[in-house]
């Protein structure tokens, strides 16, 4: 029950992320506007002359005030067509279609009930507002949501419905649009009853909230940064910024809900003289630590580092940070610390709320967009004057906040010697997000023929579908700022290995919601998928991975069948083998630094440490997975042997780079054929290990997987012995 609500809120949480990502565009526009429009600030700057009323400059602003308040103005029917896009599984643009039309049936239905049953007047002061022209109940983003959930709900069950023949025209899609608007016809006649009790309540909890003092704050803190890892903080901080919970505030003679809405009415107002700390006590609070404090801690991770490793982790960490700095995305760094040492992050929460209680206390008042970055710090905070948002007090809290960070966090990583980036095993590379764009295009740029596998334009969404278990395995597919959101029908058969090997930092997973952490790349990554997985070519590929990945209890091809028959019948032992398909230097495979390997999780197997570039068939069969990255290959032998030659470590980041494959997917090999060749020197100049696992990953197939070698170990040489 816990993990179906889990699930459930997870996929309204990710739905939230498409209104709320276009809020920092909308957030610069109208801050811009409206902050050098507005006249107290004007004169308090001497500016009238050059921006004031009647400049070609004030109407360009004005222009731009008015375009990012239309979008603020308007969250509620963004809501209810966004929420029903990330809830619908598939038809999303009809969804979004239906959910526009119902929003303005229900908000229709709602005014004329106002007017028949004798005006505003008879309601509560304040419960109605001009809803997209329409007079209707105050019911703001909470409205949206209502008809996004409604019309998701509709959708899913109706639009592959089949009406009789008469009405056929109408089945399917064109069903969906007509049934949420006599559904919502009805929700809108119901809604004029059942909401104005539900807004006296949402009053009286605002109420608490606003009496909660610094205490309420100091727990919103830490319960916001606590749900980030669950992807659940947006479910929790919309109702404050757009709803009465977070207070109400008559401003210019227009009563405004939602401490973001208030801020922003503030904003624009020209009789504000200081903003209102009850609105952005649930927003100046992250200013100190994404500013300050994170950046302090990845310094600590710097310094704590291995000196050899430094120039890499430097590198790494200076991204991170300056990324946390200016847009306020920091969940780089604070991944780092989940799956470091869960500690970090529990600490981290903390003095989260703390910097929330801090600022709340201090008066400080400057608001934001979505994330509290320099970018927001100047716009809503310095720009506006110290008098009206005491912003110098971050400045100090911030310097604070980077101390303590950097010397708790300092200590506790030498103390209890937590890897953090750069203190790994020698064959583990520092990481806080991939690089694989960026590999994939230097290499385009040098002109080497990355495109010799048709899958290499989807780039990891091939590992990233047979990781989550295969196409048909995927519900739903969907992304937030830094974490690709899948929802899949069997969590069981989601491999955590081969989900790392696509690029991932860090794996969350709940029922059946899987959170897969790539870092800010992952829109990008999102939409690769979702082309891979609407490209007829994936229905192959996901077979062929479940093979390789998912061990397949038998082989496919009955030719296989009847081969490793007529084997068994020559080799009295019923043995098999698997000879080298890599010159080099024999390494156990437990002592590989790589635990998908080294445990056996993945298959038994050995690891050579290659004397040169060349990978051959270690014996006849078939090429059946080829990755697009190039940096391994999924064999299976006549004898139905099936094999995973995996070069190097974290070489998937590479995107093909100092790879050249000489294979397609389906190929039939004999054994001595050259399969693969690589460049060993700049693979390892690039800062990756070429140790090479080679893994029977359908080991519990057979009796035993032994042995069969001598260091060093030459192409063709007897390697593994396989008994049935």
């Amino acid at each position: 029950m816990k993990d179906k609500i889990f699930g459930v809120l997870q996929r309204v949480g990710r739905s939230f992320m498409l209104p709320i990502a276009v809020l920092p565009v909308a957030g610069l526009f109208l801050g811009i506007g409206s902050s050098l429009t507005n006249t107290t600030m004007l004169k308090t700057y001497n500016l009238m002359g050059i921006l004031g009323p009647g400049t070609i400059a004030y109407n360009i602003l004005s222009v731009l005030s008015e375009a990012g308040s239309i979008i603020f103005g308007n969250l509620p029917i963004i809501f209810a067509m966004s929420v029903a896009i990330g809830m619908a599984k598939k038809e999303k643009e009809v969804a979004a279609l239906s959910g526009a039309i119902a929003f303005f049936v229900m908000h229709a239905s709602i005014g004329k009930m106002i007017t028949v049953m004798g005006g505003a007047e008879k309601l509560l002061a304040g419960s109605t507002a001009n809803v997209v022209g329409i007079s209707s109940l105050q019911m703001g983003v909470f409205g949206g949501i209502i008809v996004g959930l409604g019309v998701a709900l509709l959708h899913n069950r109706y639009y592959t419905i089949e009406l009789p023949q008469v009405l056929s025209f109408f089945g399917g899609t064109r069903f969906v649009p007509i049934i949420s608007s006599i559904v919502f016809l009805i929700v809108g006649i119901l809604m004029y009853y059942i909401w104005p009790p539900i807004q006296v309540l949402m009053n009286k909890l605002g109420d608490l909230i606003a009496g909660s003092g610094y205490i309420g704050t100091l727990f919103y803190g830490i319960i916001e940064r606590a749900l980030i890892p669950f992807g659940l903080h947006h479910v929790f901080y919309t109702p404050l910024w757009q709803t009465s919970l977070g207070g109400t505030m008559m401003i210019d003679g227009t009563l405004v809900e939602g401490a973001q809405n208030i801020f922003f009415a503030q904003l624009g107002s020209p009789s504000t003289t200081a903003f209102s700390v009850d609105a952005t006590r649930f927003m100046t609070g992250k200013f100190p630590f994404m500013i300050f404090g994170l950046p302090g801690a990845a310094l600590a991770m710097y310094k704590t580092s291995r000196l050899e490793k430094r120039q890499v982790v430097g590198a790494l960490l200076f991204s991170a940070a300056l990324t946390a700095v200016i847009t306020g995305i920091t969940e780089p760094i604070e991944f780092t610390f989940i799956f470091v040492a869960p500690i970090f992050y529990a600490i981290h929460c903390i003095l989260a709320g703390i910097s929330f209680m801090l600022m709340h206390i201090l008066h400080v008042t400057v608001g934001m967009t979505f994330s509290g970055g320099l970018i927001d710090l100047l716009l809503f905070g310095i720009i506006q004057g110290n008098d009206k948002t005491n912003w110098v007090w971050i400045i100090v809290v911030g310097a604070v906040y980077f101390f303590v960070y950097y010397l708790l966090f300092s200590a506790l990583i030498k103390k209890f010697d937590w890897k953090t980036p750069g203190r790994e095993p020698d064959s583990e590379e520092p990481k806080l997000y991939r690089r694989a764009d960026v590999a994939a295009a230097k290499a385009a740029a040098s002109g080497e023929n990355v495109d010799t596998n048709p899958l290499f334009k989807y780039e990891e969404a091939p590992l990233i579908t047979s990781g989550l278990g295969g196409k048909k395995n995927i519900s739903d597919v969907d992304c937030c700022a830094t974490r690709l959101r899948i929802t899949v029908h069997d969590a069981s058969k989601v491999n955590d290995a081969v989900l790392k090997a696509s690029g991932a930092a860090g794996i969350i997973k709940k029922g059946n919601g899987i959170q897969i952490i790539y870092g800010p790349k992952v829109t990008v990554i999102k939409s690769r998928l979702e082309d891979y997985l609407h490209d007829p070519i994936s229905d192959k590929e996901i077979t062929d991975n479940e093979i390789i990945e998912n061990k397949k209890e038998t082989v496919k091809e009955t030719n296989k069948e009847d081969i490793k028959k007529e084997e068994k019948k020559e080799s009295s032992a019923s043995d098999y083998k698997v000879y080298a398909p890599i010159k080099g230097r024999i390494i156990k495979l437990e002592s590989v630094k790589d635990e998908a390997f080294s445990s056996g999780a993945m298959g038994k197997g050995v690891a050579i440490e290659p004397a040169e570039g060349k990978v051959y068939a270690p014996f006849d069969g078939i090429i059946e997975t080829a990755f697009p990255t190039k940096h391994a290959i999924g064999l299976t032998s006549d004898s139905g042997i099936e094999l995973l030659i995996h070069v190097g470590m974290d070489t998937v980041k590479l995107g093909g780079t100092h790879f050249i494959s000489h294979i397609e997917e389906g190929q039939k090999i004999k054994k001595g054929d050259l399969l693969l060749e690589f460049n060993p020197e700049r693979i390892r100049e690039e800062g990756y290990p070429t140790i090479t696992p080679i893994i029977v990953t359908n080991s519990d197939d057979y009796s035993d997987v032994a042995e069969n070698y001598s260091s060093p170990v030459d192409i063709g040489d007897n390697l593994l012995d396989i008994k049935k």
